[in-house]
């Protein structure tokens, strides 16, 4: 075992006395050691029943002869963090998580791992750690919050608090009833109801094999989750004896299948960033064109909010991920789960139960899946789009450009109604490097569906967006404003013509018109100058390529 390192032989008898010094039997050196890592904190809803589930985790791994050891993980609500400058930390604490996994795990010689998590970064952070070291691993995700209710009206944060602050600036909503949806919005524990980034990546680790069937959509507050963070520390002693890792199960095929089901389900463009992230760790070559690829070939077939009106509980009431596997199963590969099961194996034993919620290949909500990738002057290197949940009439368009060098000075003109039909907001220095940190633009995009603007106003941004934005929102864009890309020499005024069919972001502008600025461009100085940020910006690279750190 990996474990004997730190507790066989003579010379390790100081090693033994501190593993006692912990309480640890006799009887616990001699097995597996599991190490259980846990972001549970108080103040993510997508959090706090981790407490219970750490205890059905470790009873699993106990009762299956391996000595669980449960350590800390960091974990940041992106909903919290959302419209100030606190989202910053956001996507660079994924990397920061991964080496705190790479770190207590090695530093600990542990046998196996259990990645309790649930939200935005952290489920990739721990995933890519693991990859990192390379021993037996499930991912145990805390499932998903249950729909609101006001009335009979089924709510969801996103659609009836993000957007809602639109609709009560301009009058729409009454101070009692945004008083009620603000109570409402978030009736239990668990990641945020749609198919926004946690869940998403949920439903995608699952599909990728690392967790066991069912994990990606069972709401928080069910036995059926307990269940399976029991199972689950039954399994890893198991895996740990068949010595089966996470490159055993994270493959191209196994992504090229996670891709897929995106694509199918219409998840977080945040996917794109970790799934790319992951492969990195992973030693597998992907890119943007292989997600545009898949999405062509690939129809979207389950219309979950933001884009739809059915919630995460729904899809896991209609089967699950085993059902959706099961509908796509003439496209995908088969691959190996950590329960010991083949993909093929675990669509057999699949029922879809709704047809609406799960739609067949013939019968999708939209021919193609939920992302594109766009490509022109604007971004060289791609940027991403939501294309499912943009409407019809929005598909193409072109527009002038409204330039704001960061989120907050977006979000004061489109509150303040200096944003008009036919105009395009361009937010840029919101870069990995630039920002630092990439932030989501939840606040302004929720803001221009509240005013009704998200037929008529586009969003262009080399930041990035929550699982929950809707609209012509287009985001990633690569290279960003300060590695000196177009979108750093755009003016207020400038025709930016957007046409999703057909792949293309370009703004309309003459070379000479271009050498004429570069010549008298000024770069901003950097936002952060110490500190994590400060270093994350120096290492970190382009969204085209996952936002990873440099190989130094």
């Amino acid at each position: 075992m990996n474990s004997d390192k730190i507790k066989k032989g003579l010379e390790r008898m100081p090693n033994r006395a501190l593993l006692y010094g912990t309480g640890l039997h006799q009887s616990h050196i001699n097995r597996p050691f599991i190490g259980i890592a846990t972001s549970f904190t108080d103040i993510i809803p997508g959090h706090i029943n981790m407490r219970t589930l750490e205890r059905y985790i470790e009873r699993g791994v106990e009762n299956s002869n391996g000595t669980p050891f449960l350590f800390g993980v960091p974990g940041i609500c992106d909903g919290i963090a959302m419209g100030h400058t606190g989202m910053k930390h956001s996507l660079p604490s994924r990397e920061m998580i991964a080496d705190i996994i790479e770190s207590v795990a090695s530093a600990h010689a542990f046998d196996g791992l259990i990645l309790l998590t649930n939200c935005d970064k952290i489920t990739p952070g721990m995933i890519m750690g693991a990859l990192r070291i390379n021993i037996p691993t499930i991912v145990v995700t805390a499932g998903p919050m249950l729909s609101g209710n006001f009335g009979m009206k089924r709510l969801s944060l996103v659609r009836d608090t993000f957007e809602a602050v639109g609709r009560v600036k301009s009058g729409e909503m009454k101070e009692k009833e945004r008083n009620i949806l603000e109570e409402e919005a978030c009736p239990s524990c668990g990641s945020c109801q749609g198919l926004y980034t946690a869940n998403t990546m949920a439903c995608l680790t699952e599909t990728i094999g690392l967790s066991l069937p069912y994990c990606g959509t069972s709401p928080a507050v069910l036995n059926k989750k307990i269940r399976i963070a029991y199972e689950s520390g039954q399994r890893i002693v198991t895996l740990v004896k068949k010595n089966i890792k996470p490159r055993d199960i994270v493959t191209r095929n196994s992504l090229e299948n996670a891709i897929r089901v995106d694509m199918a389900l219409g998840g977080s463009s945040n996917t794109v960033l970790h799934l790319m992230a992951i492969a990195h760790e992973g030693g597998v070559d992907l890119t943007l064109k292989d997600f545009d690829r898949l999405s062509k070939d690939t129809p979207h077939i389950s219309n979950l909010r933001p884009g739809g009106e059915y919630f995460i509980e729904d899809l896991d009431h209609a089967g699950g991920i085993p059902a959706v596997l099961k509908r796509l199963e003439p496209k995908l590969n088969d691959t190996l789960n950590v329960s010991g099961e083949t993909l093929k194996q675990i669509t057999k034993r699949a029922t879809i139960y709704n047809d609406d919620i799960i739609r067949p290949l013939n019968q999708y909500y939209h021919k193609q899946g939920g992302i594109a990738v766009l490509y022109g002057n604007l971004a060289p290197e791609g940027a991403i789009v939501k294309q499912s949940a943009v409407e019809e009439s929005m598909m193409t368009f072109k527009g002038r450009a409204r330039v704001f060098n960061s989120e907050e000075l977006s979000m004061k003109a489109i509150l303040s109604g200096k944003i008009n039909k036919g105009d395009v907001v361009v937010i840029r220095y919101e870069g990995p490097s630039g920002g630092p940190g990439m932030r989501e633009m939840l606040s302004p995009t929720s803001a221009l569906v509240g005013l009704g603007l998200h037929k008529s106003v586009a969003l262009i941004t080399d930041g990035r967006f929550s699982g929950g934005t809707r609209g012509p929102c287009i985001g990633h864009i690569s290279p960003e404003a300060a590695s000196l890309g177009m979108i750093a020499y755009l003016k207020d005024g400038d025709i930016i013509q957007i046409d999703i069919a057909n792949r293309k972001l370009e703004v309309l502008i003459t070379d000479k018109e271009l050498e004429n600025r570069k010549k008298t461009f000024k770069k901003p100085v950097p936002k952060v100058k110490q500190g994590y940020l400060s270093r994350y910006a120096q290492m970190v690279t382009s969204a085209s390529t996952g936002a990873v750190f440099k190989n130094y």
